[in-house]
């Protein structure tokens, strides 16, 4: 018999709340969906209360360590919802965002009906991610304090993105060997080490995509190394005007992500033409990548916040048209793909 919570959770919340990823959620084979969906809702649920300005660093903190312990099953989720719920929701104003934290204690039921193995999945990459969301709140300062604080080096930048969406692929590789016996025929180490530089790619994407936005929280992701190898601070990405001299940071950046997301594209071919809607699920978030990326590199403002370089939904639509009907040709995508690739590379190369 259908769990009418359960169904509600990873349906319409679910919807509300994951936006694009939702596309790539639904077409994900059905084993995959409920715990791949629940590790979303709880790790969306994780970064709303880091995200919560209102509320201080240091409650955010406790809280988002405290949601950790219940993920775990190390704690109460019944005192920790109502905390939940006092401390954070109420200071919520989109709708989305405050159901879904006031969705936390069904979502920790619908985790302990998940079996033994793909709990302890979801518990492993809530875990990480939240470490992701620590590391934040104990690097930058207090969004409200005026001041900017910045990575220092290019290991930094990778271990912030292993933290918040590498370790997404290393998950995603997990699920797909466990729900998906014999699809995947690259040995699993070799699938994983791809998985992890899948998700660096995209998260690369968004560090580069709301740089503007971020600096205006007191973050800034552009390791302070290479800020200071072309002569610049942190504070110098404030300005808007500067953003065309400031391209040579952008494309230094914009070249490592290309390398991982070649390796993204390694990782879907590896995946037989047959299993068509995991090819899609890994093909969608490459292609809208690639196209960001093509726009950011274009754009002579990218550290203006009110010029942000976005798909446009008609975009978004070809490419998931385009991709459906080629998702069997490993040639054509890896000719689509690669085009992309080139064409941001001639950019930079003007």
């Amino acid at each position: 018999m259908p769990n009418p919570t359960r169904a509600y959770l990873l349906g319409p919340l679910l919807k509300g709340v994951s936006r694009s990823f939702y596309l790539t959620l639904r077409i994900l084979p059905a084993g995959m969906r409920d715990p791949v969906g629940l590790a979303y809702l709880l790790a969306r649920a994780a970064d709303t209360i880091a995200d919560t300005a209102l509320i201080p660093p240091a409650q955010r903190l406790d809280l988002l360590l405290a949601l950790r312990e219940c993920v775990n099953g190390r704690c109460d989720p019944v005192p920790f919802a109502d905390r939940l719920s006092r401390e954070v929701a109420n200071h919520q104003t989109e709708s989305r965002e405050k159901a879904l934290l006031e969705s936390i204690r069904p979502a920790f039921d619908v985790l302990a009906q998940l079996d033994d193995a793909d709990r302890a999945a979801v518990r492993g990459i809530v875990t990480t991610l939240t470490e992701g969301m620590e590391f934040d709140l104990r690097t930058f300062p207090d969004e409200r304090s005026g001041e900017v604080g910045a990575l220092q080096g290019s290991d930094d930048l990778d271990r912030y993105t292993y933290l918040v969406a590498g370790c997404v692929g290393e998950f995603w590789t997990a699920m797909t060997y466990a729900h998906l016996p014999g699809v995947l025929r690259e040995e699993p180490a070799v699938m994983q080490r791809r998985g992890i530089r899948f998700g660096k790619a995209l998260q690369m994407v968004n560090v580069l995509r709301d740089c503007g936005s971020d600096l205006r929280i007191g973050r800034c992701y552009l390791p302070k190394e290479l800020l200071d190898r072309h002569g610049y601070g942190p504070r110098d990405l404030l300005e808007p005007a500067n953003s065309r001299r400031m391209r040579p940071v952008l494309f230094e950046l914009v070249r490592l992500a290309l390398d991982h997301f070649r390796e993204a594209m390694a990782y879907t071919l590896a995946i037989p033409r047959t299993a068509v809607r995991l090819r899609l699920a890994c093909l969608w978030p490459i292609l809208i990548g690639l196209e960001t990326f093509r726009l950011l590199v274009e754009n002579e403002a990218w550290l203006d916040p009110g010029k942000v370089s976005k798909i446009d939904r008609k975009k978004v639509y070809r490419i998931l048209g385009g991709s459906a009907v080629l998702v069997i040709s490993d040639g054509l995508l890896r000719r689509w793909m690669e085009g992309d690739i080139a064409s941001i590379e001639a950019v930079m190369s003007r």
